[in-house]
């Protein structure tokens, strides 16, 4: 037995008594159930994808009916997950499915990486997962895995690194049985091979495992060298009528929480300039409610803090007393008043932590105009 055969041998021998088997994308596995799963799975733990997944397959059962669904619905099915370009592109790839594959994901390597949001290793997990076909993968956790046992130094976002992994992992992928055998690695890297406290005394590659050897496993992969965020500012208007609600609005589809509803977002200073905030009002045919014949000023309710990968986003939220101006015209993008109850859809991530606060605004139809209220809910970062 050569040793890329014992390498997968012992994987997979494994996996039969000790990988898991019960996970809901390994019932009934077809090319879009493991597609999904495998777009969802992306940088979000298992315990938290499961009821995501079996909510959207409730409702989603087929590709044709996601690509039927509205991009609303989707994103709303979404909200929650974070990184919501994903769900964006899995709505765009099911019409494309539809339009272009007879309403199922194509059954080559290339047709499906030519999909929005399936690169390489996604596209060998579905066909290797679904189908059985004989491709390599290389998710965080099986990098970690051939990282560690073959000593490859460096951060895999480095494409040197990078490429030798991939390399490796075409070397061990067997030619039959490559589902049992990617799931079975999949599954290593989760449970034994894991980021901290690796389980190494009784993973099934430990005698060939260069950092069991050197005593090391957490040297490897190596790290993303650090540098420091640079941060961001902005306002959040809780724009609050008295007869209406709180005004919502949709994002535009690209940038940051692209497609979700959120509270209107300005990075002009608007909570100490009046002028600023008249013309920030002004776009949505709004002016701020009067008292004794001057205007209330913003109310802010909270501030925190919001981390991207690349930079942190200093939030301020103010609440601003809000009417219909005279022959105003809006001139915005979409959006609705909201007065509690069921969101117009997907849902930017600070509105999570902001919706209490909502509530609050519109229980008490303006807390700069009637009595303040105390014990605010709090936001932390």
């Amino acid at each position: 037995m050569t040793q890329s055969h014992s390498f997968a041998h012992a994987v997979i021998t494994w996996a039969h008594d000790a990988g898991r088997h019960d996970l809901p994308w390994q019932q009934n596995r077809t090319r879009y159930r493991v597609w999904v799963s495998e777009i969802m799975l992306q940088q979000t733990q298992v315990a938290t994808v499961i009821p995501y997944y079996e909510r959207f397959m409730r409702d989603y059962p087929k590709v044709s009916d996601l690509a039927a669904a509205s991009m609303d619905d989707v994103l709303a099915h979404w909200s929650g997950l974070g990184y919501y370009a994903r769900g964006r592109n899995l709505h765009k790839a099911a019409r494309l499915c539809v339009d272009e594959h007879n309403g199922d994901l194509p059954v080559t390597l290339d047709a499906l990486m030519a999909l929005p949001g399936i690169g390489r290793s996604t596209a060998g997990a579905i066909l290797s997962l679904a189908d059985n076909q004989s491709h390599p993968i290389l998710d965080g956790n099986v990098k970690r895995v051939l990282a560690r046992h073959y000593g490859v130094d460096g951060f895999p976002g480095k494409a040197q690194v990078l490429n030798t992994l991939w390399q490796l992992s075409e070397e061990q992928t067997p030619v039959n049985n490559a589902r049992d055998y990617n799931q079975a690695m999949m599954d290593l890297g989760a449970t034994l091979c894991t980021r901290s406290k690796p389980q190494c005394l009784i993973c099934p590659i430990n005698r060939t495992c260069v950092a069991r050897q050197e005593g090391t496993p957490e040297k490897y992969p190596g790290k993303k060298p650090k540098k420091d965020l640079p941060v961001k500012t902005t306002h959040l208007l809780v724009l609050c009528d008295r007869a209406r609600g709180v005004w919502l609005e949709q994002r535009p589809p690209s940038g940051i929480w692209g497609g979700l509803w959120s509270l209107p977002e300005t990075t002009d200073a608007v909570a100490d300039d009046h002028k600023q905030l008249t013309r920030t009002l002004q776009k949505y045919g709004l002016r701020c409610v009067s008292k004794n014949r001057k205007p209330v000023p913003p109310n802010k309710l909270n501030a925190f803090r919001h981390t991207f990968s690349h930079y942190h986003l200093d939030i301020t939220v103010l609440e601003v007393a809000v009417e219909a101006a005279p022959r105003a015209v809006m001139d915005c993008q979409q959006g609705v008043w909201y007065n509690g109850g069921q969101w117009p859809g997907g849902m930017a991530a600070p509105m999570k932590k902001i919706e209490p606060l909502l509530i609050a605004s519109l229980n008490n139809r303006f807390i700069g105009i009637n009595e303040p209220i105390t014990n605010l809910p709090e936001i932390t970062p």
